[in-house]
């Protein structure tokens, strides 16, 4: 009781002191503002020259990381601004410096002091628990709020129009991590952050941003700022305890170091884990005078972020003259970080909005709230808050500030924020960090500086984004996987189909696997070949008394009833939406199986070994070669020579006698024996591809059916057997829009039979569809009664069901490559799965018969070459038809006379019935003719050169 009387007596008198307070204050401010207030009737003070002194506030916690950083920036900024006669000529500022204290409580109470001090501009809060609350005054009074330190992205809303950040909100920061966790092809990460507004929003933009890139948050940790270590403790002991290995550290950087230190007393920080900190961390190792080698110890491999700053030379200037601040503590590099470059350029572009406030005609002035009029019965003096009336005015003008700070260019978008966000990609080694890139939400990842990538067109695609390598935790350089097996003691529920039928994939066992098959061997084997332990239990999965839904079971994988599906569960595109299958593992597809019976046997056998095409083709060139042959032998060749009938004769003899090669005319010329050769040739391919082509027509069993693929069975109306449970019937209904009620579902091999032997017409099926692993087990015990027609119309291929981003699926698609290519997938298939010797498909006697297309190359060679001797012979017979007269054979004793008119004249007289008698004739008797008329004309040469010289002159 005496406890609780105390507590009372304290908080009466802290809240008499807080009443005092606040009266007191207004009225110092009050009193000092009276030279140049107005006594209007609204109580409202203006004053419409250029003010000699502008207040303007700044709200942060004094010692803190960044407020040590802030402090003299601030202070440096205001003497510079003073000093510049470009800016603000005539008006100097005047800094209000009220300090937070790590306390949201007093932080908001420094605030509303703040705000009674008639401020045109506050900078600051660097906690945004504070900016938030703050926000609300300064949106009621028309305070711009510049703030270098709040990166809560909320802030950003509508909700705070006059809240300006002047640095880069968290949420470009979240989604540069989004895009480092896709670069390493991480999946699952887990969150370790401070439970505050700071925390809270940065690491729900995380999520939105890891979800674009199908990767999520599997575990948040939070914990309050003010948690002792032993907490911390609890915390990293269940986080460890996870599946995944990839930290994101999002605290605060007075504290945060704490994670740290706790990670690696219990090991954290060793080989297989990641570890990547946010701006916090560069803040609080640049602040630091020195290097501590403990602190950089326990922060080996660390990845971390850091606001990325242009090295202009207005920059460097700025960090030679920090060392000898006279507003730090200490001389030396200690308290710097980039926020300190932020907070310097808060007060410029305070100062330049106010210049141009002035010119573009602006003036300080502030009226009454007519909302805080109400509590003028309050203890708190809230009507001491005034307007600032140029707010909305100045706040524009900040707006469209466009000018180059240390921190960059200072230009707003249009949604308030910096333009320009980029960040370093800082790795932790020794006793430094090492830059490994940059991001910027210009091109993401990149190892060029951001501000040469803005020159040219922005380039996101996955072959542009570049890192140098880093040097993970444990000194290793190969990427971490980022997860592992949980150590919380559960092993992974694998679900196993309970099948009726076709036991040799999978099927219950009284092994201590409880589960044996071919796709449990697989499935174990590729186990075996990952570089860790898996450790797993088979669930099985149906009642055993018929095959289970395989959609169900799939479903059930991504509602995480079970972890993973092994069995023979075929990769289709409705699946593949909601789980990830590994690398298929088998091959498999729909197929159609009917029965079938020996086809009877055909008199007309002989001709299927070649197309009609082929048949008239072949007796075509039979008969133009035989044409070509006499053609070219009938001039001098006695045997191709007699009667038209009997010429006709002979051609077709010598045409078809060649099919046997027992053609008994010689040929004489050379042209006739080059086409022969040829000819020869061609029937000789041809004869050897009859005989072999006849022989396995004959040899051969045929079998027949009156079904002939799966277009058969669409266009008609029998009944179709599918496997109960498999997504056959789905696929011919919705997809191949065969009728439900066809459709006839068969749990087993002994219904298969029992289905096909009864047939459509006695409640069987006509055939049955199923995947092609099935029918090679069932065709191998049907004894060759049963056989596949047509061919595969789907493909497809059975793989192990595991949910969505599971890594397991991508190392055990790895696992089967390798089983697949050092032989052990083969060797497993051959212990498990046994085949017949009969033949799978029907064999088809219209796919043995030999078409043109095999054989129109050799006809082609052979009807050039006829063509050809053609050209060779009539180029010949004309050239000795043109020397030819038929009065050459009826002169036999007389002269020819050669002059060119009668050449002329024979010309103009000759038709083609001459032309055709010439060729007729035997070629020794035309070459006699021309004989004599070559002997006739040589012995009129010589007796006009004899007669010559008689008939001259004397």
């Amino acid at each position: 009781m005496e406890l609780v009387l105390l507590i009372s007596r304290f908080m009466t008198r802290t809240l008499i002191l807080l009443s005092l307070w606040f009266i007191w204050v207004p009225l110092g401010v009050v009193c000092s503002t009276t030279a140049n207030a107005s006594a209007s009737s609204n109580s409202s003070s203006s004053s419409s020259l250029k003010p000699s002194v502008i207040s303007i506030g700044a709200l942060f916690t004094l010692d803190s990381v960044i407020g040590r950083a802030a402090n003299p920036a601030i202070k440096a900024a205001i003497d510079d601004v003073n000093s510049d006669p470009n800016v603000l000529n005539g008006t100097d500022l005047k800094l209000i410096l009220h300090d937070t204290n790590c306390s949201g409580f007093l932080g908001t109470i420094e605030a509303l002091q703040l705000m009674e001090s008639d401020i045109v501009v506050a900078i600051g809060p660097q906690s945004s628990g504070i900016a938030h609350v703050i926000s609300h005054v300064v949106n009621e009074l028309h305070v711009p709020l510049l703030s270098f330190g709040a990166t809560d992205p909320t802030l950003s809303s509508l909700q705070y129009p006059y809240f300006l950040r002047s640095t880069h909100s968290d949420y470009f920061q979240m989604y540069a991590i989004a895009d480092l966790v896709d670069y390493y092809g991480w999946k699952e990460i887990t969150a370790i952050f401070v439970d505050d507004d700071y925390g809270r929003s940065g690491i729900s933009v995380l999520g939105d941003a890891l979800a674009k890139k199908r990767a999520k948050i599997s575990y948040k940790a939070a914990f309050s700022p003010g948690d002792p270590k032993r907490k911390i403790t609890d915390l990293l002991v269940e986080v460890n305890l996870m599946e995944s290995r990839v930290y994101i550290v999002h605290v605060n950087p007075d504290t945060g170091l704490n994670v740290f230190s706790v990670a690696n007393a219990l090991n954290m920080m060793g080989s297989g884990y990641v570890w990547i900190a946010t701006d916090w961390l560069p803040s609080y190792l640049d602040s630091m005078g020195a290097v501590d080698p403990d602190t950089m110890n326990i922060l080996q491999g660390v990845v971390a972020l850091r606001h990325y700053t242009p090295d202009t030379d207005l920059k460097k200037r700025f960090m030679s003259r920090w060392n000898n601040l006279r507003y730090k503590r200490s001389t030396g590099p200690a308290g710097f970080n980039s926020y300190a470059l932020y907070a310097y350029d808060s007060v410029w572009l305070a100062a330049h909005a106010l210049d141009v406030f002035f010119k573009e005609g602006g003036n300080i002035s502030f009226s009454n709230d007519p909302n805080l009029d109400k509590a003028n019965g309050s203890m708190l003096n809230l009507s001491s808050l005034r307007v600032f009336n140029g707010g909305q005015q100045l706040l524009q003008t900040l707006l469209r500030m466009n000018f180059t700070g240390l921190s960059g260019q200072i230009q707003f978008n249009q949604d308030k924020d910096l333009v320009h966000p980029a960040y370093d990609i800082l790795n932790i080694g020794g006793t430094a960090t090492r830059r490994i890139g940059y991001w910027s939400n210009y091109s993401h990842l990149s190892i060029v500086p951001p501000e040469r990538l803005y020159t040219k067109p922005p380039n996101i695609s996955s072959s542009s984004q570049n890192l140098y390598s880093v040097i993970w935790p444990g000194e290793s350089t190969a990427t971490p996987r980022g997860w592992v097996f949980p150590n919380n003691g559960q092993p992974l529920r694998i679900a196993v189909p309970n099948r009726v039928g076709y036991k040799e994939f999978v099927s219950k066992d009284n092994s201590p696997l409880g589960v044996r098959g071919y796709c449990i061997d697989v499935f174990e084997a590729a186990v075996n070949l990952l570089p860790y332990a898996v450790p797993h239990t088979y669930i099985l999965f149906g009642d055993g008394k018929r095959n289970p839904s395989y959609n169900e079971l799939v479903s059930q994988v991504t509602q995480n009833i079970y972890d993973a599906t092994v069995g023979d569960i075929t990769i289709v595109t409705n699946r593949t939406r909601i789980v990830d299958f590994t690398q298929p593992y088998m091959e498999s597809g729909l197929v159609v199986v009917v029965k079938v019976k020996e086809a009877k046997s055909n008199p007309w056998a002989f001709l299927k070994p070649f197309t009609a095409e082929m048949w008239f083709v072949t007796a075509a060139f039979f008969l133009f070669v035989g044409a070509v042959v006499w053609i070219l032998e009938h001039r001098i060749n006695h045997e191709f020579r007699g009667p038209p009938r009997q010429q006709l004769i002979t051609i077709f003899w010598f045409s078809f006698s060649t099919m046997f090669f027992s053609h008994r005319e010689n040929t004489v010329s050379t042209l006739g024996r080059l086409v022969l050769i040829i000819w020869l040739f061609v029937v000789l391919i041809i004869n050897s591809s009859y005989t072999a082509s006849l022989t396995s027509i004959l040899t051969v069993q045929q079998l027949t059916s009156g079904i002939q693929g799966i277009d058969s069975l669409i266009q008609g109306n029998e009944p179709i057997g599918v496997q109960d449970g498999s997504f056959a019937l789905n696929y011919l209904v919705d997809e191949l829009n065969i009728a439900a009620s066809r459709i006839v579902k068969l749990k087993d091999p002994q219904a298969y039979l029992r289905a096909l032997e009864l047939g459509p017409k006695n409640g069987g099926v006509a055939a049955i569809v199923d995947e092609l692993p099935y029918v090679e087990i069932f065709l191998s015990k049907t004894n060759c009664l049963y056989r596949t027609v047509g061919q595969e119309f789907t493909k497809s291929g059975w793989g192990f069901a595991f949910q969505r981003d599971s890594p397991l699926a991508v190392d055990l698609s790895t696992a089967i490559l390798q089983l697949s290519e050092n032989g052990d997938l083969q060797k497993i298939h051959d212990k498990w799965l046994t085949s017949n010797g009969c033949s799978m498909q029907l064999n088809q006697v219209d796919e043995n018969q030999l078409s043109l297309n095999s054989f129109w190359g050799l006809f082609l060679i052979c009807g050039i070459a006829c063509f050809l001797a053609l050209i060779v012979f009539f180029c010949r017979v004309i050239t000795q038809y043109r020397r030819f007269s038929p009065e050459d054979e009826e002169e036999e004793v007389g002269e020819i006379e050669p002059s060119r008119s009668a050449r002329r004249s024979f010309r103009s007289s000759t038709s083609f019935k001459n032309l055709m008698e010439f060729v007729d004739r035997k070629e020794t008797e035309i070459k006699e003719i021309l004989k004599r008329k070559n002997s006739h004309e040589n012995k009129h040469q010589s007796n006009h050169s004899t007669d010559g010289p008689s008939t001259s002159p004397t």
